[in-house]
């Protein structure tokens, strides 16, 4: 077993059955602001290109998909008020830890993208398909102030997203999957640490 796999392994059943309290309260609360399941299973591109569910905390509206474009924007008005706090804290993507207990990602990768865009990794991109994405990343790290829901892409969002947000994350990915080590995971994962109580201490 590589010292990665090893690391996830170990680090997100640890960090499981120390959320387990959490699990409970966030669920509560994700019910009782809005009606629908409490769990998001979001279809992502895994290792090989194969499909496979991210778990994330429900967030938005029931059947959002239905309701507006794959992405999500500044002020966009789908997301719930629980749901906008979980994203403030990242609490939603806690339940990805079980995604990487069981494989289907790692703590730290390329990101896990919608499959509605799988033509994106064509061409050079095409390696960044031939590891498991992760749950934070260099695309995060390096643009951490750049994410959709801190824009506003203006009324032709698929454009926006496919020809300004989407190339920046692929290249960054691209840069850590030439570069990639087991210390430099441990960078990504402490510069995550760091970025997101940056955040919270605005």
């Amino acid at each position: 077993m590589s010292p990665k796999r090893l690391l996830d392994l170990s680090a997100s059943a640890t960090l499981l059955a120390c959320a387990l309290p959490v699990f409970g309260v966030v669920a509560l609360l994700v019910k009782l602001d809005s009606p629908g399941p409490v769990f998001y299973r979001a279809k992502r591109l895994g290792k090989g290109g194969r499909e496979f569910k991210m778990l994330k905390f429900r967030t938005m509206v029931a059947e959002a998909d239905r309701q507006g474009p794959p992405v999500t924007y500044l002020r966009d008005p789908r997301i719930t008020r629980v749901g906008r706090f979980l994203r403030d804290t990242k609490l939603d993507e806690l339940p990805q830890l079980w995604n990487v207990l069981k494989g289907d990602m790692s703590l730290v990768g390329p990101r896990a993208e919608d499959p509605r865009y799988r033509s994106a990794y064509e061409g050079r991109f095409r390696p960044l398909l031939d590891v498991p994405p992760g749950m934070t990343g260099l695309s995060w790290v390096r643009l951490k102030g750049f994410h959709e829901e801190k824009i506003d892409p203006g009324p032709d969002w698929e454009k926006h997203y496919t020809e300004v947000s989407l190339p920046r994350k692929l290249e960054a990915d691209l840069e850590y999957l030439q570069t990639r080590s087991f210390f430099g995971d441990l960078w990504i994962l402490a510069e995550t640490l760091v970025g997101f109580l940056a955040d919270r201490a605005k």
